[in-house]
C-alpha cells in the first residue's frame, strides 16, 4: 500500500524514458511532489541487464505474474494519491488508459508533447503542452496559484 501523496502522477511510454526523465527532473528542481512508473522498482530481471533488456523481459511476462500485479497495485495507488495526472506523449495503451483513470476519478489531466492526431478524448486534459518550456513556465506561473 502506497501511502504517499503527490503533486502529480507522471506516465508515459518506457522507449520515451529519456524524455519523461527528463520532465521529472523539472518537478524535482521545483520540489513538486511526483510519482513516476519508471522510478517504480520491482525486481523481475536480472540486474546486470540494461533498462530495454529489461523492458523486453517484462513485455514476456505473464499477465498475473508477481511483478506485473505488484507494478499494477503500486502505480494504481500512487494514481489515486496524486492531484493531478502528466501524460508525456508520444505513449502507449498503459498511458491513456492511466489517462483515463485519473480523469474518471476527477483530477487535473495534462499532457505534453506531441500528439499523433487529433482524438475527441484529448479533451480529458486541462491543457496539454507543447513542449519543457511551456510547462515550467505553467508550473512557475500559474499551478501554485490554483
Amino acid at each position: 500500500m502506497n501511502e504517499n501523496k503527490y503533486e502529480f502522477f507522471i506516465a508515459g511510454k518506457f522507449r520515451n524514458k529519456d524524455v519523461i526523465m527528463d520532465i521529472c527532473d523539472v518537478f524535482d528542481k521545483r520540489n513538486i511532489s511526483n510519482y513516476c512508473f519508471l522510478r517504480n522498482e520491482v525486481d523481475y530481471a536480472d540486474k546486470d541487464l540494461s533498462q530495454e533488456e529489461k523492458q523486453k523481459v517484462f513485455e514476456g511476462l505473464d499477465l498475473n505474474s508477481e511483478p506485473v500485479v505488484k507494478i499494477f497495485e503500486s502505480d494504481m495507488e500512487a494514481e489515486k494519491a496524486s492531484d493531478n495526472f502528466l501524460l508525456v506523449l508520444p505513449a502507449g495503451k498503459s498511458g491513456h488508459i492511466e489517462a483515463g483513470v485519473a480523469y474518471g476519478m476527477g483530477k487535473k489531466c495534462y499532457a505534453i508533447g506531441e500528439y499523433e492526431g487529433t482524438d475527441s478524448l484529448y479533451h480529458v486534459f486541462d491543457r496539454i503542452f507543447k513542449d519543457k518550456e511551456e510547462l515550467e513556465k505553467f508550473l512557475s506561473e500559474e499551478y501554485k496559484k490554483q
